[in-house]
């Protein structure tokens, strides 16, 4: 029968075991997941070219509006910020990435004598600043590993209120940008005020001669204005789609690393059994030994008692 310390052992291993199947699953869905997520991505991107080319060809027949999305203000003492992270735990730094980052800007706003208000996208934004104290606007959840363009569209309506009113001089939007599958990165972004459509049209493809040849009803202007609206929405999709998918990238790495861990610890589990076990076999076999010698000794003692009494018995 095994001692307790193997049986110990025994216990552990078996629940590392279980643990290590918990994370190769979600390592394999968060794999599945981030090849969903580029393909979303893929998928939304001719939209907001067109967008941007549509914007390009009013830039460059001249158009240019005086809208709320484009205002400027000199000096900024409201600033609203976007925070995308995630639902959910277990993916790596990517959470606490978002967070800090977002932390540092809206500290430094509030030492130059600044207010902000933040709309936190995901859970874990809301949890972290709210056991911290901090005043959260609005909050959205439920939907940061799958976003659409509807929730996209939510958001927009909100940080277009607070921006048309006045409340806020400005909007940053703090998010993860996915470069590629092992490389993402916290990025700070101002979303609005817009830059003007003709900064917009210089990041386009520049084809502005071929595009200027179009004639637009009821006016470039009003276009340009119906249009600067789907724009936000459209970099907020983006954004979004971008954060889903790193949020799926480093959970996947973070999988595979407990995975790998629990793989390793697995191992080292099952030596320090096997030597508790070797100790145990010691010790039994010591023991019966000692009795042995124990059952001879008493054994000779009897003999030699017999053979000293023989000689009285003659």
């Amino acid at each position: 029968m095994p001692g307790g310390k193997e049986r110990i052992l025994r216990r552990r291993i078996g629940s590392v075991k279980n643990t290590k199947k918990i994370t190769r699953a979600m390592e394999l869905i968060a794999a599945t997941r981030v090849a969903s997520a580029q393909e979303k991505a893929r998928a939304a991107r001719p939209y907001s070219e067109q967008l941007t080319a549509v914007i390009e060809n009013l830039a460059a027949s001249g158009a240019d509006v005086d809208h709320p999305l484009l205002r400027e203000v000199e000096d900024v003492k409201n600033v609203a910020f976007i925070v995308c992270a995630g639902d959910r735990g277990l993916a790596g730094p990517y959470n606490s990435a978002i967070v800090r980052s977002a932390e540092a800007e809206i500290q430094a706003l509030r030492s130059d004598g600044g207010d902000y208000k933040i709309l936190a996208v995901g859970r874990k934004v809301t949890d972290y600043f709210e056991f911290r104290g901090f005043d959260i606007d609005t909050s959205y959840t439920g939907f940061t590993d799958g976003p659409a363009y509807k929730d996209a569209r939510n958001i927009a309506r909100r940080v277009r209120e607070l921006f048309d009113s006045g409340e806020v001089d400005q909007v940053e939007l703090i998010y993860t940008e996915f470069l590629s599958i092992g490389t993402q990165k916290p990025v700070v972004r101002r979303f609005l005020p817009l830059e003007s459509s003709e900064t917009i049209a210089s990041q386009g493809s520049g084809d502005d001669e071929a595009l200027a040849g179009y004639n637009f009803e009821p006016s470039a202007e009003g276009v340009l204005k119906d249009l600067l609206p789907r724009y936000v929405e459209a970099r907020l999709f983006a954004a979004l789609l971008d954060a889903a998918a790193s949020e799926h990238a480093n959970r996947q790495r973070a999988m595979k690393a407990a995975t790998d861990n629990a793989e390793e610890l697995i191992t080292k589990l099952a030596r320090a059994m096997n030597r508790a076990r070797q100790e145990a076999i010691t010790t039994e076999i010591m023991e019966i030994v000692s009795g042995a010698e124990a059952l001879g000794s008493d054994k000779k003692s009897e003999i030699e008692q017999v053979v000293a009494l023989e000689p009285s018995l003659h």
